[in-house]
């Protein structure tokens, strides 16, 4: 396989993995429906990442120990799972909070809020405790490096290639949910998103702990 072949055929299996709707996706779309441009290009870089260390570790073959030991892969997946429950319950739960307040949130409130760090610190987290990335990464990656080639580099390329796609991918959500949160300004919607974003991860957490 030549080094363009691979590159073109690796651009295409990510590239449908990174329009089908999921977690990373969710989270982007509901921090920039709040008006949290910040926070969700935070986001978008915690998860890309995350995607550049998974792609680093599977080209050194790092990440091959994690699928060969059942009890690492058992860890990462519960501490993955018991994280996604926490955030989705906390999203659910800071709805019921503002609904007894009476106050609007204020300009040092709202600047916390939209925290780039923030964001970089939840999407990294959000990803790299989803043991399926590094599952993915160990049974894809390498039949895309070509025999010859160096496997760190091309494999880093490759994970390049994936993490292009999804700032491209990231852009276009993020220029929707902009057109769209003037209609979401008001605290009865952005409590309906929240509550509808909380449900999907706390599900999507519910799922990781008891898939095999």
């Amino acid at each position: 396989m030549a080094i363009s072949t691979a590159v073109w055929s690796f651009a295409l299996v990510v590239g449908l993995l990174t329009l089908t709707p999921g977690l990373d996706t969710a989270l982007i779309l509901r921090t920039s429906l709040l008006g949290h441009a910040h926070r969700a290009w935070g986001v978008v870089l915690g998860v890309q990442s995350g995607i550049l260390l998974w792609g680093a570790f599977t080209s050194l073959g790092v990440t091959a120990l994690l699928t060969a030991s059942h009890l690492a892969y058992e860890c990462l997946r519960w501490a993955g799972a018991a994280y996604l429950v926490w955030l989705g319950l906390r999203v659910i739960r800071g709805t019921f909070r503002a609904d007894h307040g009476t106050r609007a949130p204020d300009a040092a409130a709202s600047a916390s809020a939209d925290s780039l760090l923030g964001g970089v610190r939840q999407g990294a987290l959000t990803n790299l405790l989803n043991p399926k990335v590094g599952a993915f990464y160990v049974a894809v990656l390498p039949q895309f490096i070509p025999p010859g080639t160096h496997q760190l580099s091309m494999g880093l390329l490759l994970t390049l290639v994936h993490i292009v796609l999804g700032l491209l991918w990231s852009l276009v959500l993020i220029g929707c949910a902009r057109l769209l949160h003037q209609w979401l300004r008001t605290r009865r919607a952005q409590r309906l998103l929240d509550r509808v974003t909380g449900t999907v991860i706390t599900a999507l957490g519910l799922r990781l702990a008891v898939s095999h």
